[in-house]
């Protein structure tokens, strides 16, 4: 099996830049990305089971891998919510998969977005962790747009082993995010 083009690009371009730009003594404490967690929230749960199924068979399809069903930890008689019942899904991409994921993120669904003038950069958490949000689904080539019920957001974090906002924007940045001007 071949290396991700994402991962390779990693190991021959971005983190000698970055150990050039930061002046590390050592290469292996360049910051690299530890994983992406993928994590959709399904409005209308609590009227419809079906709803969680679907949105997961999405997220299975984006990310390649099956998504863990997200459960109600509280009951509120508010929102006619007990506890256990699903509410979302989400999905954790690490090595391999997450490098691939974040290469069709770059190069495919983002483009793809209506009117995108680039991601903020001012998501980051002060970590190093990225987040950001998509409002549909259906930017990424793996969903059949006559298939879908519903439009469905993405929530999509990028953890990294970054120690501040800086390392972690020139992290990303090496692998051509569209950070906005």
């Amino acid at each position: 099996m071949t290396k991700p083009r994402f991962k390779e690009h990693y190991e021959t371009t971005v983190k000698p830049d970055l150990v050039k730009q930061f002046g590390y003594k050592n290469t292996m404490s360049a910051p690299k990305i530890e994983k992406i967690v993928l994590n959709i929230g399904v409005a209308g749960a609590v009227q419809d089971q079906k709803k969680v199924a679907a949105a997961a068979n999405e997220m299975g399809l984006i990310a390649g891998q099956k998504p863990v069903i997200t459960k109600a930890k509280k009951s509120i008689a508010g929102f006619k919510l007990r506890e256990g019942m699903p509410l979302g899904c989400k999905v954790t991409l690490r090595k391999d998969r997450m490098y691939e994921f974040l290469d069709r993120l770059v190069t495919v669904a983002l483009p793809r977005v209506r009117d995108f003038r680039g991601v903020s950069d001012k998501s980051f958490d002060g970590r190093g962790n990225y987040a950001m949000g998509l409002k549909e689904q259906i930017v990424f080539p793996e969903i059949d747009y006559d298939a879908v019920d519903e439009i469905r957001g993405m929530d999509i974090v990028i953890c990294t082993t970054a120690k501040t906002n800086e390392e972690a924007k020139a992290l990303l940045a090496g692998f051509d995010m569209p950070f906005q001007k």
